[in-house]
C-alpha cells in the first residue's frame, strides 16, 4: 500500500456532501496534511439541514439546524487546519436530483481554479448515502473533464480497506495514512460537530478514552480511469 496522497504537492481538495463527512471519515488525514503545510480546500454540497440528530437533548429544529451545522463545520475546519471552505448551497438529501451537468460544471470550476495535487470524494456506488454517491459521481466526472493530472481518491469507512481483496481491489490500489499524531485534532473536530456527536457517548469521554476509539489509519482507494 502507498502511504502518501500528495507526494511533493501542496494542495488537496475534498468534495463531500454534508458537514461532518470530512471529520468523521478522514479528519486525521486532512489534519496531517494541513500540519505539513498543505493548503486544504473543502467543498460541502449541503449544510446538512435534514439531519435527524438535533442535539442531546434536542436544542435545534428545521429552522436553526442549517446555521448551527455550518458554524460547527467552520469550527471543525479550524481544528483540522482546513484553509478554505465552500458550500454549493444544495438542499440536504437532494443532491441526487440536481442536474448532473450543472453540478459537474460547478465542481470542475473549482478543480481548474485550485489545481489540486489530490482530490478526495465519495465513491459513486459505495458512498453509503444517495447524497454521497451523487457528489462522488459529479466529482469524478468533473475531475476527468478538467484534465486534472493529479490523483483522485475515494474515501473508505473505518479499516475496511485494510484487506482490500475482499472488495475486489489490490493493495496497490489503496493508500494507507497513519493518523496517530492527529488524534487530538480529530477528536476536537468530532466535538465541534456537537449536534451530531452528542448522542455518541464515547466522543465525550476523557480524551485518552475517546482517542482510544480511533483507528490508527485512514484508507483511500485510487480512481482508475
Amino acid at each position: 500500500m502507498k502511504e502518501d496522497l500528495l507526494g511533493a504537492g501542496k494542495k488537496l481538495l475534498a468534495v463531500f456532501a454534508h458537514p461532518d463527512d470530512e471529520t468523521f471519515i478522514c479528519g486525521g488525514t486532512l489534519a496531517k496534511y494541513a500540519a505539513a503545510g498543505a493548503e486544504i480546500t473543502l467543498i460541502s454540497a449541503t449544510r446538512g439541514e435534514m439531519g435527524r440528530r438535533m442535539g442531546n437533548p434536542p436544542y435545534l429544529n428545521r429552522e436553526t439546524i442549517a446555521s448551527a451545522r455550518e458554524q460547527e463545520l467552520r469550527e471543525a475546519c479550524r481544528h483540522l487546519g482546513v484553509a478554505h471552505l465552500h458550500f454549493l448551497d444544495i438542499r440536504d438529501k437532494t443532491v441526487e436530483f440536481i442536474e448532473e451537468a450543472e453540478l459537474t460544471a460547478r465542481i470542475e470550476k473549482y478543480i481548474r481554479e485550485i489545481e489540486p495535487d489530490a482530490v478526495l470524494t465519495f465513491h459513486e456506488q459505495w458512498g453509503g448515502h444517495p447524497d454521497h454517491c451523487a457528489i462522488g459521481r459529479a466529482t469524478r466526472i468533473a475531475y476527468e473533464q478538467s484534465g486534472c493530472q493529479s490523483g483522485l481518491y475515494y474515501i473508505s469507512y473505518g479499516n475496511m480497506m485494510a484487506a482490500p481483496e475482499r472488495y475486489g481491489y489490490t493493495r496497490k490500489d489503496v493508500v494507507k495514512i497513519d493518523i496517530s499524531e492527529q488524534f487530538r485534532a480529530k477528536l476536537a473536530a468530532f466535538r465541534a460537530h456537537r449536534c451530531q456527536s452528542e448522542l455518541d457517548a464515547w466522543v465525550w469521554l476523557p480524551d485518552a478514552e475517546a482517542i482510544a476509539q480511533f483507528g490508527k489509519h485512514e484508507y483511500f482507494v485510487r480512481h482508475q480511469a
